[in-house]
């Protein structure tokens, strides 16, 4: 199996409303030597307001990401698509990706009408370099050297660890040296511990870790916190209804007469603790898990194997206490409201098969098939997020009212202060806060003058051809 090592640099951390800027992947074979390399960027769009932090800690100038030159957001995402795909099958493994980049991947390729889970299909396993580092130094710590934080708390994060390692980082922030310097620490651990980098591969795989979890043996479950390992032998008490691939796990440890006997209600409390006796894994979240024959004492937490496989087969046996269980954390989970915002809303459901079609035919097709396209589409986020992209591309295509919309949408993102949005305005504030400790800064420097001036224009706008005042009200 061969792996594809990839990381994003984006303007923000905001899943939906970020944007990548610069993708970068290198794919190698099973041995971890390079086979081919991949890289590409893209300008800023026009409704993303990148964080002044996220500019800083890159280094990037406001002027190199509207550079007029650079590809578009979705031919950058078009090129990233067919490398990626031609790469599979493969197993993609970021540097906490899982987390971040996955997602970020995810909603560039929803929110430019293509398939949002190319990693996830294909044949493709997921696998996380961090979750590897870490499970590392819980596992076997002879194979890398984990730095400390000011702190004095471990830290896994990539800069200090190459550093501390020997491995070469030159350009921190810079994707495609993430990418080797990610390589670098995964040979590492691959050449000096052979099994967590064999159990890191076999659990790539989701269909591994589904058959292993849902077997009914008990296991151990290994948990990272602030860089630390929290180690729990569970075994797995039920499905996730939100999610085929969510697995409830109850830990071993917990006191099963306990919670046999509560009610409903008491049960319900019981794990709704803040350490509670459940812990949720996904089958395609790569999970550090381990067999109970292969665990260390410390791992074990003081019981023996036979104890603890006991406790699994009384457990697994107990139909009933796992159906209560399961339905009493899931009646305890506050339920998730929908977001009035379409770009929160990748996980709301999968398109249907018309709409799949659809979304193809719009890559295939010239500009006015493209829009007459959209129009057929009936989930309204293809075609919110259709709508705009043939706006980037030529907005005479579109109708008055439909190039209205999107000039509405573009501007209140542009203002919008909310919980879930990130305006001109807010960024300006934080500017001036990250310039008051560093005055000298070119690229914060630059950052402001290009917000005022933007800022100036947007309410302009909005006022002379919305029809809207600074206090967002309608002539």
């Amino acid at each position: 199996m061969s792996f594809v090592f990839f990381d994003t640099e984006t303007t923000g951390l905001r899943r939906g409303f970020d944007q990548i800027i610069h993708f970068a992947a290198i794919k190698t074979n099973n041995d971890l030597v390079e086979i081919d390399r991949f890289e590409a960027r893209c300008r800023l769009l026009p409704y993303v307001v990148p964080n002044p932090a996220a500019l800083r800690i890159g280094g990037r100038t406001i002027e190199q990401l509207t550079d007029k030159d650079l590809p578009s957001h979705c031919a950058m995402v078009g090129n990233i698509q067919r490398t990626l795909i031609n790469w599979s099958p493969s197993i993609f493994v970021g540097y906490n990706s899982i987390r971040f980049d996955e997602h970020m991947l995810r909603h560039a390729l929803f929110q430019t009408l293509r398939p949002a889970y190319l990693t996830s299909n294909h044949g493709n396993g997921r696998a996380d370099a961090l979750t590897l580092m870490m499970a590392a130094s819980a596992l076997s710590p002879a194979a890398i050297t984990v730095p400390q934080a000011p702190d004095g708390r471990p830290t896994f994060r990539l800069g200090p660890m190459a550093s501390a390692n020997n491995v070469m980082h030159a350009l921190a922030h810079d994707a495609m040296s993430d990418v080797s310097a990610m390589i670098e620490l995964c040979r590492l651990v691959h050449e000096r511990s052979s099994d967590v980098w064999q159990r890191f591969v076999r659990f790539s795989n989701r269909n591994a870790v589904r058959d292993f979890v849902d077997s009914g043996d008990g296991f151990i479950f290994t948990e990272f916190f602030g860089g630390e390992a929290y180690h729990a032998p569970v075994v797995c008490v039920g499905l996730d209804p939100s999610t085929s691939a969510g697995r409830f796990c109850l830990s071993l440890d917990s006191e099963l007469e306990r919670l046999a006997s509560a009610s409903d209600g008491e049960l319900q409390a019981l794990l709704a603790v803040k350490a509670s006796p459940m812990r949720q894994l996904r089958v395609n979240g790569a999970p550090t898990i381990t067999a109970l024959f292969d665990a260390s004492d410390e791992m074990l937490n003081g019981k023996s194997v036979d104890e603890l496989e006991e406790s699994a087969r009384r457990l697994r046996e107990d139909g009933e206490l796992c159906r209560r269980l399961v339905a009493s954390y899931v009646a305890g989970r506050k339920p998730w409201p929908p977001s009035p915002y379409v770009e929160q809303r990748l996980y709301d459901g999968f398109p249907n098969w018309a709409d799949e079609h659809l979304c193809s035919e719009f890559h295939e097709v010239n500009l006015v098939d493209a829009y007459a396209a959209v129009e057929r589409m009936q989930d309204d986020r293809l075609r919110a997020f259709g709508l705009r992209l043939v706006y980037l591309e030529d907005k005479s295509v579109l109708t008055g009212e439909a190039r209205l919309t999107v000039e509405r949408e573009f501007s209140g993102r542009l203002v919008d202060d909310g919980p879930d949005g990130y305006s001109l305005q807010l960024a300006l504030l934080e500017t001036d806060a990250l310039l008051a400790g560093e005055p000298g800064s070119q690229v914060l420097s630059g950052y402001r003058a290009y917000l005022v001036d933007r800022i100036e224009r947007v309410r302009r706008y909005m006022k002379n051809q919305l029809g809207i005042d600074d206090a967002g009200r309608t002539s």
